[in-house]
Order: structure tokens, then sequence, then C-alpha cells
């Protein structure tokens, strides 16, 4: 009989103890969007697993995009995980024990990058049921689905991402609170922290739902570290991050893509970007304690950012081999 495999060590607490509270201490910088530095890298994104694809097909490209925000001075790193489900890795024709090892190779990835920071933390994105349809679901909600059936597809996936290990479970662009219950109730019992963001805009979730109405879910859950917004306006941001803080008494999280707006029919970035670091200041006072971007944002953006946050101790964009 084969020895049982080595314990999973704890995982690291998410924020320093001075960071614990809402309403204190300092916050920490993630990264940026992972797509936009793997197009920058050269890698081909159109496929339906869009960067999960790569986790089998090109995974040093993965590390090389989560390096690159290391040494951008990311101090938590999301993984390639997002769009990477059981049923979007079938489509492809890969079975159930290698879709299982892809997912937990997310998170060995991000692991691996992270050493070559101080304390860098691992963050394994789990991201919403419209994710997997590939066709903007996301941004709308609503799949006529019922909250047992969502926990049903989405419990799976977490716990594969949690027993690999990470920091941090990121139930991440949740369209609406329906679903942000449904990926609660999967993650319980999980034995990793979690943080919950939605995807907003003018104040509601992408469903319509007010945000009150929406954070008011993740209130009272031990299990959730923070929560959030991540991949809407900038300027969608503060009011967002003052709501949530508001709700839950927790830490927020809040990571917003660069302002432009994307066009499906052209399939082209259209408008020019708003995300200004200095924003961060405002959103830190406002109860952030984890802040960085979303797509389209780069490691130039999160050096900045995190120059701003750390005191200068961001690195710009030539400082990054």
């Amino acid at each position: 009989m084969s020895p049982p495999p080595p314990p999973v060590p704890p995982p690291a607490p998410l924020f320093p103890a001075a960071g614990a509270a809402a309403g204190g201490g300092r916050a920490l910088v993630l990264d940026g969007g992972l797509s936009n530095q793997l197009a920058d890298q050269g890698c081909d994104l159109s496929d339906p697993l869009w960067s999960a694809r790569l986790l089998a097909d090109a995974p040093e490209q993965i590390e090389a995009a989560h390096t690159a925000y290391v040494r951008a001075g990311a101090q938590v790193l999301i993984t390639a995980s997002y769009q990477a489900t059981y049923e979007g890795f079938a489509r492809r024709g890969t079975g159930r024990a290698e879709a299982s090892a892809l997912l937990a190779r997310s998170v060995e990835l991000a692991r691996r990058a992270a050493a070559g920071g101080t304390d860098v933390r691992v963050a394994a994105s789990v991201g919403p049921y419209g994710a997997m349809l590939a066709d903007g679901s996301e941004y709308r909600g609503r799949y006529g689905l019922s909250v047992r059936e969502l926990e049903r597809f989405h419990r799976p996936r977490i716990e594969t991402l949690a027993a690999a290990g990470p920091d941090v479970l990121a139930l991440e662009t949740v369209p609406d609170a329906d679903e942000a219950e449904a990926l609660l109730r999967a993650a319980e019992g999980a034995g990793v922290p979690v943080w919950l963001s939605y995807t907003v805009a003018g104040g509601r979730t992408r469903a319509g739902q007010p945000l009150a109405e929406a954070f008011a879910v993740a209130a009272g859950r031990d299990e959730v570290a923070a929560v959030g917004v991540n991949c809407c306006a900038p300027a969608d941001a503060e009011h967002a991050v003052r709501m949530a803080a508001a709700v839950t008494g927790k830490p927020v999280v809040v990571y917003p893509n660069s302002g432009e707006r994307w066009d499906a029919g052209t399939r082209r970035w259209r408008g020019g970007s708003t995300f200004d670091p200095a924003r961060v200041t405002a959103w830190r006072a406002a109860g952030a304690r984890l802040i960085g971007g979303c797509c389209r944002v780069g490691p130039a953006e999160i050096g900045a950012l995190a120059a701003v946050l750390g005191g200068g101790e961001g690195r710009s964009a030539g400082q990054i081999p």
C-alpha cells in the first residue's frame, strides 16, 4: 500500500494582523488582468477556454505572466482558472482526471511565481457559470438556473481548487446575488477562506439588483474574508466599496477594468483607459484592503498602484524585465 500523500500546508493569513478589520490596516496589492498580459506575451486566446487553454498547452506562459505581476509589486496572484471548468474541458475532449490536474496546476503555477516575491499570496479564481458558456453571460446573469443547480455546478471545481492549497478562493465576476449564494454554499467546508466580488454597473449588479441586497449575502459568513467588486468601470468602484464595507463590515476587495469598453461585434476594445492608480487612496479610505486591476490593467498600472499603496515600493514598466 502506498503511503498517504503529505498534508496540504495551511494557507497563510490573507491580511496582515493590522489589516484584518474593514476600517484599518494597510492594503494588499492584487495583480492585474491575466489575459491582457498573456496577449502581450504573444499568446492566442481565441479559444472558448480563453486563458485556461494554456494550462494544458503553454503553462510556462501563465507562470511568466504571474511573474511579471510579482515583479511589478503584486502581493496576491489570481490563478488562470477563471474559465476552467469540468464542462468546458469536456467539450475539448479532456477527461475528468486530467481536468482536475489542470485546475490544480493553475494553483501550482501561481505558487511558483509567488516564490519569486516576498510573502506573495495565491487566490484561486472561481469564475461564474456564464464564463463556462463563453458568450458574455457573466455580464448579464439570470441564467434560468436555480441556486441549487448553480451550487451543483460550482462545487466540484471549488473542491478541487481548495485541495490544491491556495491561500484564498476568489469567487469573482459574479453577476447576481443568486449565483453568489450558490457559490458561498458550494464553498462551505472547503477549509479555505473566500472573497466574493460582483461585477457591477451603475450602482447595481449586472443582473440589476441593488448592491446593498447583493452584499448582504456575504454578511455574517465567517469564511468570507473580503467582499467587493471586480471587472467593472473604475468610476463605479468607490460607491461599491463604501456599500460593501457598510453592509458587511468586512474588508473590501476591488479590482476594476481599465475603463475601456469591449465591442463584441468587432471584437475590439473601444475608448480610452480611465484606470488611475491615484483613485486607490479613496478606495482604501472607504474600506478597500485588496486592491488591483482586472481586464486591460497590466504590470505597468499595478506597479504604479503598488507605489501609491506602498509609498514608492512598486515598479514602473521600465523596471520590469
